[in-house]
Order: C-alpha cells, then structure tokens, then sequence
C-alpha cells in the first residue's frame, strides 16, 4: 500500500452503488443487493452521505454519514457502515478516515459526532475509545 495513493473523498450520489460490494461484506444482516440499492437510493435523497477510501481508483473502504440536528448535542453528523477492506486494515487507515470525519463534520457546523457499534465487535470499541469517543449509552431495537 502506497500511502501517497490513498484519498478519502465523498462518493457522489450518483455513484452511490460502487459501495454495495462492501456493504455485503458486512454480515450483520442479510439484505439482497437489489433491497440494499433501493435503500441507498432513497438514503441518498435524504441527509446522508458517504464516504470512500480509495487506493488509487479501487474503492477500499466506506463511512456513512447522516447528519441532523438533536436537541442535545445541536447539528451532528451519525457515523455509519464504517468498512475497511481486510487487506487494508491496521495500516493507519481508520484513524486517517475519523480525522477526516471530524474536519469534514466541522465544515458542516458540526458539534458532535455519535456511531453504534455492535456490543460483540470488541476491536471496534478498543479503536473508538482511542478515538476519543466515550460510550454514552445503548443503542436498542426492535423489529416490526
């Protein structure tokens, strides 16, 4: 990996469905690629953007971004669907992408950024933690 080949930039609505390769590769839940596009294009029509960690011109990694004002924290962007291809992983990649996170947010006005993170992904939690962020409560759901 040469780090000179790697950017972070918004992929444009347009292109939105370079992500559901990655998307699968999350395992969480099983939602067919036809279902998960109809998603993303309706995700797309509303406060969500996503970002795109590129080696060149091959898509490596993916953040979702749904920003809103809470009546707790002002305007806020919600960190989502953070994926790192495996081949890619402890390179510095992560960190690099939460810092971009955290500027582009500001440019949004931004005070606050919240994430989920499953209770089982333990890695995760160790890097958010060393992120700065602090586990502020639970996150539940029910299915309808």
């Amino acid at each position: 990996m040469k780090d000179n080949a790697i950017s972070i930039r918004i992929i444009e609505k347009n292109d939105i469905f370079i992500i559901v390769p990655l998307m699968q590769k999350l395992g969480n839940y099983s939602v067919s690629e036809t279902l998960l596009k109809e998603r993303l294009h309706e995700m797309v029509q509303q406060n969500y953007e996503c970002l795109g960690i590129f080696d060149t011109e091959k898509l490596i990694g993916i953040c979702g971004l749904w920003f809103q004002t809470r009546h707790y924290a002002g305007r806020s962007v919600e960190v989502d669907h953070v994926i790192i291809d495996d081949s890619y992983r402890s390179h510095g990649l992560g960190k690099r992408l939460f810092d971009f996170v955290s500027d582009y947010a500001k440019t949004k006005s931004c005070n606050w950024i919240e994430l989920n993170s499953y209770v089982h992904n333990f890695p995760s939690h160790k890097f958010f933690y060393n992120q700065g962020f602090v586990a502020k409560g639970y996150h539940f759901v029910k299915e309808l």
